[in-house]
């Protein structure tokens, strides 16, 4: 057997010992492919992850998500610092637990965020504590307010957070990275590795992203937020259209006058 292939099946059988029965029944069940099994179980060990949890961060396909925000970390963090950053950030993020509908206001969003804090800081991941919504900072006189703030307990650093309703900009990143100078030089402590920006849009231009975070010197990520997932295409093609359902109603009704 390969070393690679010896030192993976090691770690299925760490993994599959260290897990409850119930995990690892999930585990068989709902995925067919072993290297995306090994990955949730690690995941389960790792973050502590409850049946239930287990099950909705497969349902929401967490794999394709963890670490694949757009981000700057290569080029203003230290290498093995950027791989644990990168790895932490996901996208999109999802927000299903809210019940806002559009048209919304990004403090609503930001509201919501805190009021279902705990869900929120699920999605985020493991090592994620919350120190304040709307954080105060002041700048030569002049007050200025963080959306969220929290501190990584694995990065050891500050992680702000900035909600933006609609298409990624680039000047988002220009104040992110103002932000980010402000907590490094009033907040961050010595031993405290430099402070992340994470900026989440409802959507964004790929390319453009980039660009914009080329040049900056600050530790920056930019990911999209889903308050719902889409239907997956064959499931959404079965169901009724929302002029259908008008239809068959507004026939309902006019059976029930005639009567």
């Amino acid at each position: 057997m390969a070393p690679q292939a010896a030192a993976q099946l090691h770690t299925i059988q760490q993994a599959v010992l260290a897990m409850s029965w119930a995990h690892n029944v999930i585990l068989i069940q709902k995925l067919k492919d072993l290297p995306t099994r090994l990955w949730y179980a690690c995941q389960t060990l790792e973050q502590g992850w409850s049946r239930d949890t287990l099950i909705l961060q497969i349902k929401n396909r967490a794999h394709e998500r963890q670490g694949a925000a757009i981000t700057n970390f290569t080029t203003t963090l230290p290498s093995t610092h950027a791989s644990l950053a990168q790895s932490l950030l996901k996208d999109p993020y999802l927000f299903d637990f809210l019940t806002l509908t559009e048209p919304f206001q990004e403090r609503e969003l930001e509201t919501g965020l805190v009021a279902h804090i705990q869900k929120f800081l699920l999605e985020l991941g493991r090592g994620f504590a919350f120190v304040g919504r709307q954080y105060r900072i002041e700048v030569s006189d002049r007050e200025f307010y963080l959306d969220l703030l929290f501190y990584h307990l694995h990065l050891r650093c500050f992680v702000v957070v900035d909600l933006k309703k609609g298409d990624f900009k680039p000047e988002y990143a220009g104040k992110m990275n103002f932000y980010c100078s402000a907590v490094d030089a009033q907040l961050r402590h010595a031993g405290d590795a430099p402070t992340i920006g994470l900026i989440l849009c409802q959507t964004k231009d790929r390319i453009l992203a980039e660009y914009s975070l080329r040049d900056i010197h600050k530790p920056i990520g930019v990911a999209d937020y889903e308050l719902t997932r889409a239907l997956p295409a064959e499931l959404a093609s079965s169901l009724p259209s929302i002029e259908t359902i008008e239809a068959e109603l507004s026939v309902d009704l006019e059976t029930e006058d005639a009567l």
